[in-house]
């Protein structure tokens, strides 16, 4: 069983749930370890001052912010503890809204919640009424010593706690440079991109997509380990591509899509060859 991150409630007006919050995303990153090549000794590195170059205790350690160039403000774990907030434990419901409403880009990490056993009844009826109402609810939650925005959204026979970025750490898009939205389109070329859209289109089953990446590095480490050769792939050099018109692109796709769909792993089917993308001209 896994362990719980967390352990509190969800409070909504005067009702409370018992709950154990337990991670929904398993990272499958690989991670190298620094050696030293000659003996595979594992490399540890020492805590020196960019000053004076020397060695220091972990004692001498202290935590500053950078207010200038240069220019640090020391800060205590005091200093800390004075605006640290409080471990309520609990997950207190502000308000409810439409999912619509809220940009996708606020979104960060999903949790599972999990009812105690004396809360499955409350737990039940509001991930069922969230569901009929197509509502999500917007809470505060403190987990360890951080205060976050999150939202509670129901998935399937669960309820989902997604933590949320503040507004405030969004980067605006208006920083970037992107066509406008009343920007100009042919109708002959919209009309062949919603219809290579609609080719296109397929009922979404993300058991399809594999990590290639992972599969591939993972299968040579193992045979490295057993001392079996690794068979090195031929990477073909692309070939430059001109620069061509979009319409005959657009058209060019639809021929293609006609005949066969690529495969969710990026591996083309038993059809043909998949198509390779050109740069298209506006």
């Amino acid at each position: 069983m896994a362990h719980a991150i967390w352990n509190g409630s969800i409070n909504f007006g005067l009702v409370t749930i018992p709950v154990r919050l337990y991670t929904a995303v398993r990272e499958n990153e690989i991670h190298f370890n620094m050696l030293h090549k000659t003996d595979k000794g594992r490399i540890n590195f020492q805590r020196v001052c960019s000053i004076d170059g020397k060695k220091v205790d972990w004692n001498d350690i202290v935590k500053g912010y950078e207010v200038d160039d240069g220019d640090y403000v020391i800060i205590t774990d005091e200093d800390i503890k004075k605006v640290s907030v409080e471990a309520t434990q609990s997950i207190d419901i502000t308000e409810f809204v439409d999912l619509a409403d809220i940009n996708p880009i606020l979104f960060d990490k999903p949790y599972y919640l999990e009812p105690e056993k004396k809360g499955r009844h409350a737990y039940a009826l509001l991930r069922d009424a969230l569901a009929s109402a197509g509502k999500v609810g917007i809470a505060r939650v403190v987990i360890r010593t951080k205060e976050y925005l999150c939202a509670l959204k129901p998935n399937g026979n669960a309820l989902i706690l997604e933590l949320m970025h503040f507004p405030d750490e969004i980067v605006a898009a208006d920083e970037y440079d992107f066509p406008p939205a009343n920007e100009k389109v042919p109708a002959a070329e919209m009309k062949a991109a919603k219809l290579l859209i609609d080719t296109m289109a397929a009922k979404f089953k993300p058991e399809q997509f594999r990590d290639n990446y992972r599969e591939e590095m993972m299968a040579m480490i193992q045979a490295r380990a057993k001392g079996k050769p690794i068979a090195s792939k031929p990477v073909k050099a692309k070939p430059a591509t001109e620069v061509v018109n979009l319409m005959d692109v657009l058209q060019q796709s639809l021929k293609a899509s006609e005949k066969k769909r690529p495969a969710a792993n990026g591996k083309t089917t038993s059809n043909g060859k998949a198509k390779k993308r050109v740069p298209a001209r506006a």
